[in-house]
């Protein structure tokens, strides 16, 4: 069993605050802050550039890249970490599609991040040659798949909803058409189990601040399945990614393996924060994860429905359709998640009308769920959210 107080303690929380936004950005690790201390003042401010070699900054992509592997059941080798999610989407998808040359679609659906679909739009235009973007209904994904599409690309968990896309299942119907897969984990790893190895899945992405607790931009990473490691393509062909960056070649020749998806100088500082953050996640179950979560969301969905019923589910109500994250509807939704954060209670907003709170057990409890549906149904029914600066929006919802 999982000692989940042990890893509560492993945190840095502002009294007086129930943390509900994991799913967006993770918690401090008390950890870090030495860690950090240690990288600048030991290795960069000792060593100075003998720290590439004498502190395995030049090894810390791979190193890490398995720590986050072991937790989204991906092979000893497999994941690098380097760049941000943009960068491995466009990576990822890239490869794909020259996995699959006589096909010109990708296929996604309305629930995945914009982002992903930003990349995508932004590949089609780069290649040219017919390549295009279908983008379907999260229900129609099986249904939309032919022997046109060369890439399916989902976010295994959409980020307004929750909603829980079936990766084992999806993966096996993309490969029966020919197509190959590309997967972003980022409401996934650290939030429940992922078998990225049994799904068969061709590429995987993801970032590591949101339930990884890595800090705000913490680098993102790959997966490239092993039997696409040798002939995916590299498309951002950056020096670390040649099979040998300090012979200097003027010309291009692809890494060995998952090192070939390293672009550029790997960010020493922001490892070391995420390398800390990842020793929370020793000696924990994912499925002890999972029960503890599922637990609290279905808690908090049966109270929240039955003290504020101005609140619409938006999440599935099967626990096992969804992530670690609930949303409730309301078209007051951002003034009234401002007036949650104002009462220490945070989760998030996300357009049009979706108040968003993620279930982390890492560090909350089935005491922070009560506490936040008191707070919830005291600011729904003395409408407190009823204040012309809680309507004004700020950059960052």
């Amino acid at each position: 069993m999982t000692d989940f107080k042990r890893t509560r303690s492993l945190f840095h929380m502002p009294d007086g605050v129930v943390y509900l936004d994991g799913n967006s950005l993770g918690p401090l690790p008390k950890a870090a802050i030495a860690r950090m201390q240690q990288t600048m003042q030991a290795e960069w401010g000792g060593e100075l550039i003998r720290a590439w070699n004498s502190a395995g900054w030049m090894t810390a992509p791979r190193r890490i890249g398995d720590r986050v592997g072991a937790l989204i059941g991906a092979e000893p080798g497999s994941v690098v970490m380097g760049d941000t999610l943009s960068i491995k989407v466009y990576q990822a998808l890239a490869a794909g599609l020259a996995l699959v040359p006589d096909r010109k679609v990708i296929l996604s659906d309305t629930g995945n991040f914009p982002t992903d679909l930003y990349m995508a739009q932004g590949l089609a235009k780069t290649i040219g040659q017919g390549v295009t973007l279908k983008v379907v209904e999260p229900e129609a994904v099986a249904d939309a798949l032919d022997d046109s599409v060369a890439v399916l690309m989902l976010t295994e968990v959409d980020y307004r909803t929750g909603r829980l896309h079936d990766m084992a299942a999806l993966t096996r119907s993309a490969h029966d058409v020919g197509a190959v897969t590309v997967w972003d984990l980022a409401h996934s790893a650290g939030a429940l189990p992922v078998d990225l190895k049994s799904a068969a899945a061709d590429f995987a992405v993801g970032c590591t601040y949101k339930y990884l607790n890595g800090g705000p931009g913490a680098p993102a990473f790959i997966y490239v399945a092993p039997r696409h490691a040798e002939r995916a393509l590299p498309a951002l062909s950056g020096w670390m990614g040649h099979a040998a960056p300090f012979a200097f070649d003027l010309d291009y020749k692809a890494g060995s393996g998952i090192e070939r998806m390293r672009v550029g100088t790997p960010p020493i500082l922001a490892l070391a924060a995420l390398d800390a953050a990842l020793d929370a996640w020793e000696g924990v179950s994912m499925q002890d994860v999972r029960r503890a979560s599922i637990a609290m969301s279905e808690t908090f969905i049966r109270e929240v429905e039955a003290r504020c019923p101005e609140l619409v589910l938006a999440s599935p109500r099967d626990p096992r359709a969804r992530g670690s994250q609930v949303s409730f509807r309301h078209p007051e939704g951002y003034a009234i998640m401002r007036a949650l954060i104002d009462r220490g209670v945070i989760g998030d907003f996300r357009a049009p009308d979706a108040l968003r709170f993620g279930f982390t057990p890492l560090y909350i409890d089935e005491t922070d769920v009560l506490k936040a549906v008191d707070t919830i149904e005291q600011v729904i029914a003395q409408r407190l959210w009823d204040k012309p600066d809680y309507r004004r929006k700020k950059l960052v919802t």
